[in-house]
């Protein structure tokens, strides 16, 4: 009898990080990415640390292989992924950016195709058409005013058409996907060839995407290009705590969980349905939220069921 563990942890990453990415949304209106997503996992490997020995998961036995897998993961998919991601809400806003994501399982099925021998059938090409169809569909939806972004005025004749915040936005999402895909299919890989739990895999690939962030904050103020902004306001702190508690540490924790006790194609799938839990969160702080874009968001989910249940 399956019990479902992966499964169901998927989906409580992906309604975690639904109410995270919104709040950080609002965070990344006070501190540029780079910092954010240096608070974020700072604030979350504390918790990780407290964790530890509540739950008894001291320190596995990993071998060199599994070690620089996920080392890498957590450089590619959190230190370059989240940062882009979180840049990519400046731009375009959380719901978009997350309809986007759903790019990143027909992703990952290409990697784990190409390094891991996974194979995909018909069906599942069939899947990713599809998924790509509902994306675009969202994402060339154009606001009320004649603009397609949800921040930044796309019309102004003085800023390139490819320099507006909409097409920053795009950019930054897709190398968002494209990274977390990367990040997703060798933490699979270094679960295939090792017994490391999540908890440890979520504290290696956060650790080392702090160590390469304090590597690119340090480069980027001794070239003078970069400074740090004063958090002075206690709600913002909290706030911050906050979706770091939801989003990266209990997020990136299910995450591995999931990883682990179910394919990378279904967990990728599963955490994809961030979307559907922002579109209520997006009306409740009182967002337009069209037809259209809900219509999208479910094609774009149909897509990623097609892809990996379908057989």
């Amino acid at each position: 009898m399956t019990d479902f563990k992966g499964e169901i942890a998927a989906l409580s990453a992906a309604c975690l990080w639904a109410v995270a990415s919104t709040i950080y949304g609002r965070l990344g209106e006070r501190i540029p990415p780079l910092q954010l997503n240096l608070l974020k996992g700072i604030i979350a490997i504390a918790f990780l640390l407290l964790t530890i020995p509540i739950t008894g998961e001291w320190l596995p036995n990993i071998s060199i292989l599994p070690l620089c897998l996920l080392v890498t993961s957590g450089i590619v998919g959190i230190g370059l992924g989240d940062t882009a991601f979180l840049a990519a809400i400046n731009h375009l806003g959380a719901r978009r950016v997350l309809v986007i994501g759903t790019l990143a399982p027909p992703i990952a099925a290409i990697l784990a195709l190409v390094f891991l021998q996974e194979r995909i059938n018909l069906s599942a090409w069939c899947g990713i058409l599809l998924t790509i169809l509902g994306v675009a569909w969202v994402i060339t939806e154009r606001t009320p005013d004649g603009g397609m972004g949800e921040t930044g005025d796309t019309r102004n004749v003085a800023v390139p058409f490819f320099a507006s915040p909409f097409w920053k936005g795009i950019g930054f999402s897709l190398l968002a996907v494209v990274t977390n895909a990367t990040g997703m299919v060798l933490s699979r890989a270094a679960f295939i060839d090792s017994g490391v739990n999540p908890l440890w895999a979520a504290l290696l690939r956060l650790s080392a995407a702090e160590l390469i962030l304090l590597l690119w904050i340090a480069l980027r103020s001794r070239q003078g290009n970069y400074q740090f902004k004063t958090l002075h306001s206690r709600q913002f702190v909290m706030a911050a705590i906050f979706a770091s508690f939801c989003g990266t540490f209990l997020g990136i924790w299910l995450q591995q969980t999931a990883v682990k006790f179910t394919v990378a194609g279904i967990a990728t799938t599963l955490m994809q349905t961030s979307p559907l839990f922002t579109i209520p969160l997006a009306i409740r702080m009182g967002e337009r939220v069209s037809p259209r874009a809900i219509a999208g968001a479910v094609v774009a989910i149909a897509g990623i069921g097609l892809l990996f249940y379908l057989k």
